[in-house]
This record gives structure tokens, sequence and C-alpha cells, in this order.
């Protein structure tokens, strides 16, 4: 048996580029952040694959922030998005706040986790929808795996909402997946307002798992496209560099 030629570093890269073909061919989803883009690959959240996001702790505060980080993701999508889960709490006016017109949204009530699993690997493979969203509290190694390969086979965005139900589920989001990306969104202090009212909503992103690129984490606000709307006069009417800044889906970083 002949041994194996050692490759040099460009012939390895050169190697590596040639098993990414696939999925750099589907192309990026760009934040529209330099300071979030520049930490992926290809700068943004690779299309044909799938991204798991988790809210921090297993508190609601932190669950909805992660839910609605996955919606302004979906909303930059094109196409119809799918979104099922096990539990029939998907707010319809949260959706819309995060930019996603729930007109876009096939929601589909499962009985269980399994059925949100395999119901979601075959609308990836449909490839006819902008996203998936799967609310699941676990993701073994193996149903991440057949999710990746349908992602894959098409153009379409996979996203794993990780709920908790107990915190042994919690615990398990450490575990190994298949997902390109893992990220875990905490809900922060809302800057403080010149006048009575609630401030604009701030998340901090910890990006714990990026494949071919590191982990980071970001202090971003949230902006609903409206959102002038329930702002008092004074800080509707600032002047438009003050409100510059703001990306694809409504995130800007935070000062």
């Amino acid at each position: 048996m002949s041994k194996p030629v050692p490759l040099g570093l460009a012939e390895l890269r050169q190697h590596i580029q040639m098993l990414e073909g696939s999925r750099r061919a589907a192309g990026a989803l760009p934040f529209g952040i330099e300071r979030i883009d520049t930490r992926l690959p290809g700068g943004g959240l690779t299309l044909g694959a799938v991204h798991e996001v988790a809210g921090r702790d297993q508190g609601v505060v932190d669950g909805a922030a992660a839910a609605l980080f996955v919606a302004g993701i979906a909303a930059r999508s094109e196409g119809q998005v799918l979104w099922c889960l096990t539990q029939p709490d998907l707010f319809a006016p949260g959706l819309a706040q995060a930019g996603l017109d729930p007109q876009r949204v096939i929601c589909v009530e499962a009985g269980d986790e399994k059925s949100v699993l395999m119901c979601c690997e075959e609308a990836l493979r449909h490839g006819s929808l902008g996203a998936v969203v799967a609310e699941v509290s676990r993701l073994s190694l193996t149903a991440s795996r057949r999710l990746q390969l349908a992602a894959e086979s098409t153009r379409t965005l996979g996203l794993v909402l990780r709920r908790w139900s107990r915190p042994r589920d919690a615990a398990e989001f450490g575990l190994p997946t298949a997902a390109v990306t893992r990220w875990r969104i905490a809900a922060e202090a809302s800057r403080a307002l010149p006048v009575p009212g609630i401030g604009t909503a701030r998340w901090r992103l910890e990006l714990l798992r990026c494949k071919g690129g590191n982990t980071a984490e970001f202090d971003v606000e949230a902006h609903n496209g409206q959102a002038g709307l329930a702002l008092s006069a004074p800080l509707a009417d600032r002047p438009a560099a003050a409100a510059a800044g703001y990306g694809q889906g409504g995130y800007r970083a935070a000062s």
C-alpha cells in the first residue's frame, strides 16, 4: 500500500475549499453590521446550513429574545418561512416587531419534537422556502446532521430555536451538533430614554460556535422599522445620522 502524500499548506487550503464548495456557492445572509459579518465566514450566516439559537437562561425573557433574534434572521430571507413547534404560542405581533410579516409565516403545530424535526427536514429538502424554523428543547447530533444535509441540498436557511422545558435540556446545549453556528441570546437593560417610556430592546449575542471562524460576543440594539412611531417627537425627529448604523433586519451594534 502506497503511503499518503503529505499536502502542503496551499494544497490543504485548496482541498478544504473544494469540500466547502457547495456551502460557499449557497451564499450567506449578512446582518449588515460589519462588526458581526466580518466574524462569519462568507460575511454572514451561511445559506443552505443549520444555525442553532437559544436563550442564555431558562427564563421567559431570554427565551423571547432568542425567538425575536430568530424571527429577525428569517425576516431577511426571501420567500415563505415555515415555523414548526409543539406549543401553540407563536405571537404574531412579536414576529412583526422583529420585521417578519406574519403573512409570510406558515405555522405548523406538531405533536412532539420528533415530528417537528421530521417536518423541518422535509421542508428543508423541498427548497422553495426562505427559511425553516424548528422549536425544540433537545437536538441530537444525528438529528442535526439530518437537518444539515437537508439544508445543504438546497439554499434554504435552517434555524433551530432551542426552548428549555427541563434543566437537563438546557445543560445539553453544550453537546456537539452539526449546526454551522451556535448563538446564545440574553436580554440586556434598555438604554435610558430622556422621557418616560420603554426603551428599545438590547441584547447580548454570544457566538459560541462558528465553523471556520471564531467565537465572539456582541451587544446589539433591536430596532423595529416602525419604532419611530412609538417614540416622542424629539426622538422620532432626531437627525438621520443619529439613527444610522442599523443593518439589515433591524440590528445595529450598541454603543
